[in-house]
């Protein structure tokens, strides 16, 4: 079986019942990350995926990229595509020549890139850790905590830029001892995309094969 790309796994462990006190300086911060994502027009970003579990000995790193437009997304990464018009979703494996469809959800959480400036609204506590330099960069580590103790992910570290408040990676921490960090590099702002972007064309995939799950 074709292990699937973490990033869309990365918010379904995490949408749970809204948190109750927050740190305000944390809070400040990710308003104006959300804020400064929210109104783009679109965006696209190469990214790292580094998944590690020192008990287990593994580390493994996959290059990706993606292209968003409000809701709308299309994810490169290990031989996998994933693409959402807002109304479906196609995921497919290159390996197996097979796409996967399925109705967009806008209250599934695990399958939209936007969770990372905007999954901390719901299910969180949020504090302020501490000022750091991120590759040179001044930065800000602010760190979440899901509110149900039965999540398997207990933490969410994210680094952002001091000034432009920029997302330069989100690591999240689970209980089985797995470390899964999503670094953000390329960052191109308001890029000129088609509605074709975000939808999957077979005739550009000859002989795949359909699996329609709506």
């Amino acid at each position: 079986m074709t292990q699937k790309f973490s990033l869309l796994a990365l918010a379904a462990t995490l949408a749970l019942p809204a948190a109750a006190q927050q740190d305000p300086k944390a809070g400040k911060i990710l308003d104006a990350v959300s804020a400064k994502y929210t109104a783009l027009k679109s965006f696209q970003a190469g990214f790292t995926q580094t998944l590690e579990n020192p008990a287990a000995k593994l580390k493994q790193n996959i290059n990706g990229e993606v292209t968003v437009s409000g809701q709308k997304y299309h994810l490169k990464a290990n031989g996998q595509e994933v693409l959402n018009d807002g109304k479906n979703t196609w995921t497919y494996l290159k390996n197996e020549n097979e796409v996967n469809v399925s109705e967009s959800d806008p209250n599934n959480q695990d399958m939209s890139p936007t969770q990372m400036y905007s999954m901390y609204k719901k299910g969180y506590k949020y504090t302020y850790v501490k000022s750091l330099k991120d590759a040179g960069v001044a930065s800000d580590l602010i760190e979440l905590s899901p509110d149900s103790k039965t999540n398997d992910v207990f933490k969410v570290q994210l680094i952002v830029g001091t000034a432009d408040k920029a997302i330069h990676s989100v690591k999240t921490f689970k209980k089985n001892g797995t470390r899964t960090t999503f670094t953000l590099k390329n960052f191109k702002p308001n890029v000129p995309v088609a509605a074709s972007t975000f939808a999957f064309d077979k005739a550009q995939y000859p002989g795949v094969k359909v699996v329609d799950l709506r």
